[in-house]
């Protein structure tokens, strides 16, 4: 008996679309109490501290964010958000309104770890590529994809909250040639 269905998450099946949307996730064990990691989420404006793409967040009023976010080939996208749903230390849903330059939605969930080693932080966007699937290939190949930034923005994240700085690989030297 042949099967079609597929049990496993959307995010992680072959076909990763829901509609025009196409939808990524990922999920990372933070070392930090979740009611902290969750309140630092919330206040959006924390974001660009760990998101690379993304420039700025500003908030208009309680439930509403505007983000301009870096594109590939030098651009930006602005997009304002408003929030869906908001379960104190567990959940923080969102999606674009209208006017906005792509189309997405998201939630970002705080769960406690087994084995008390803290929490499990788990995003998962659906987003409509500019450019559709096209777009969506050639922001892989500048790895603009939010797959790809996904993963690097969650492990910055638990940088942030583990060590209270993002580790770089680059090699910075003083003006006067010092290591």
């Amino acid at each position: 008996m042949a099967h079609d269905k597929d049990d496993a998450p959307k995010r992680a099946r072959k076909d990763d679309k829901d509609g025009q949307l196409a939808i990524v996730g990922k999920s990372i064990t933070i070392n930090r109490p979740r009611s902290e990691l969750f309140a630092f989420w919330r206040d959006f404006t924390n974001l660009p501290s760990f998101m690379h793409a993304v420039d700025s967040i500003e908030m208009v009023g309680d439930k509403r964010s505007i983000w301009k976010i870096k594109a590939p080939a030098g651009q930006q996208v602005t997009l304002e958000t408003e929030l869906t749903a908001v379960v104190e230390n567990e959940s923080i849903g969102w999606h674009s309104v209208e006017g906005s330059q792509i189309r997405t939605a998201g939630v970002v969930t705080f769960r406690d770890a087994p084995a008390d080693r803290g929490t499990v932080v788990t995003a998962e966007i659906a987003y409509e590529p500019p450019g559709g699937d096209i777009g969506r290939l050639a922001a892989k190949l500048f790895a603009a994809e939010p797959n790809i930034q996904a993963r690097h923005e969650l492990k910055r994240f638990k940088m942030l909250m583990e060590a209270g700085e993002i580790a770089t690989g680059a090699n910075h030297k003083s003006n006067n040639g010092e290591a």
